[in-house]
């Protein structure tokens, strides 16, 4: 009796290792971040995007896009940010309906502390189990999908 896979298993076999594997490091990523800096990944992700936009301040719709958040869901995380003093609301002066949010001080440092966290985690659960040449494939294969392509902010304040 063979014990072949049909393409139809194998293709459904890696989306639900890619899943798995996205929910593992996902998780011990914010676990890491929120035991050593009190930062969730969602909070780390929002103060990369602001520390690398022009005067580290995007508009609230803009960051939304960014973080793959509905507008709702990027209020609800930058009004824990801003009460923490990482973030500050500023209004445009040429239209009222626009509302940025900028990285303070406080909060760029909290990025550059956290960014080493951040950093270990990303090796140890990731880029480490791969040859440089298997990351540089599985980065071109990823490019593929939907907002995976290369722009957004590397993975660490400088």
């Amino acid at each position: 009796m063979s014990t072949q896979v049909s393409p139809r298993q194998a293709r459904l076999e890696t989306w639900v290792r890619f899943l798995r594997a996205h929910a593992a490091i996902t998780r011990q990523l914010n676990a890491d971040l929120i035991a050593s800096h009190e930062l969730t990944l969602s909070d780390y992700e929002v103060l990369l995007h602001l520390a690398d936009a022009p005067e580290r301040a995007l508009r609230r719709i803009d960051l939304a896009d960014r973080v793959l958040l509905t507008p709702s869901g990027i209020t609800r995380l930058l009004n824990g940010l801003e009460c923490a003093g990482f973030v500050e609301r500023g209004d445009c002066a040429s239209d009222g309906r626009v509302v940025y949010a900028r990285l303070t001080e406080a909060g760029l440092e909290k990025l550059r502390e956290a960014s080493a966290t951040h950093l270990a985690g990303v090796g140890a659960l990731f880029t480490e189990r791969f040859s440089t040449e298997e990351l540089e494939q599985l980065g071109w294969l990823l490019a593929r999908l939907p907002a995976a392509g290369p722009e957004g902010p590397a993975c660490a304040a400088d």
